[in-house]
């Protein structure tokens, strides 16, 4: 009799092995929380890459770093249009957003937002390089490429006009959609004198690789630019987490790796 017990147990024990391992599974497994994130789309290289296409740029690779600083969290990203990204923030469809975006007041209110930076915009004058122009004043009587109506190049130089009225610098606003390379061609040949821009979009790229007499210069307005995450209780620990991952990030060289790799410039040097 205590033979056959004995036997019993032996034939048991696997099975209690495999529901304890398997029980272990599913507590870690339910312990690490899914992060959905919406990444700009159409944003080369700051992140690109549409719905069912893995996202790649500077920031999905420092979402890729914080996601490694954090292992129970769990980072899943796809691309959205820039309008389908706050609004799926806003009803939580996602959990966080990157996108270059700003820190505003309605924003902050609106959403959980780390104090800790992504990354810098550096704004900039692209002219040619046997232009004078290397500053906001510079660009008085000048033929400036059309911005976006409402955009954030529209809004800064509104702003600088309202500090220095003495220095009339004419801008339009334009809806008209051309890619920036080509406004940058069209600097080049003479159409315009100047564009200005966030040295955030791979404009150093396309001057490379076209071969393009064109210079970019220091910049003339600098913005933080910040993760964005979903208004919630729950979100609370994951805004601080986040928060700590980006300040080590920083001080540990990483953002400065990927700057580097992805805009062929230090901008951590400029976050404030």
């Amino acid at each position: 009799m205590p033979a056959i017990k004995t036997t019993l147990r032996r034939l048991a024990m696997p099975g209690i092995v495999t529901i304890a391992l398997l029980s272990a599974a599913t507590s870690y497994a339910e312990s690490v929380r899914t992060i959905k994130i919406a990444t700009a789309a159409e944003s080369k290289p700051l992140s690109w890459g549409a719905i069912g296409v893995e996202p790649q740029g500077y920031e999905p690779d420092v979402l890729k770093a914080i996601n490694a600083k954090l292992p129970q969290y769990k980072f899943v990203m796809e691309g959205a249009a820039d309008i389908a990204q706050e609004t799926g923030l806003a009803t939580g469809k996602y959990d966080m957003a990157t996108g270059g975006y700003y820190k505003a007041p309605a924003r902050s209110k609106q959403f959980l937002i780390p104090d800790n930076p992504i990354g810098a915009s550096l704004m900039k004058i692209y002219s040619r390089k046997d232009s004078n122009i290397n500053g906001m004043k510079d660009l008085v009587g000048k033929n400036i490429v059309p911005v976006t109506a409402g955009g954030g190049v529209y809004k800064f130089v509104m702003q600088w006009q309202q500090e220095n009225p003495s220095d009339k610098v004419d801008i339009k606003a334009s809806s008209a959609g051309v890619p920036y390379p080509d406004r940058l061609k069209e600097v080049q040949n003479g159409k315009y004198d100047a564009l200005i821009l966030p040295s955030n979009l791979g404009e150093q790229t396309v001057i490379d690789n076209q071969k393009l007499a064109i210079k970019a210069s220091e910049p003339v307005a600098i913005n933080n630019t910040y993760v964005l995450i979903h208004r919630s209780d729950e979100n609370k620990k994951l805004n601080d987490d986040v928060n700590e991952a980006l300040k080590e990030l920083k001080a540990d060289g990483t953002l400065d790796k990927l700057s580097q790799k992805w805009f062929g410039e230090d901008i951590v040097k400029y976050m404030k």
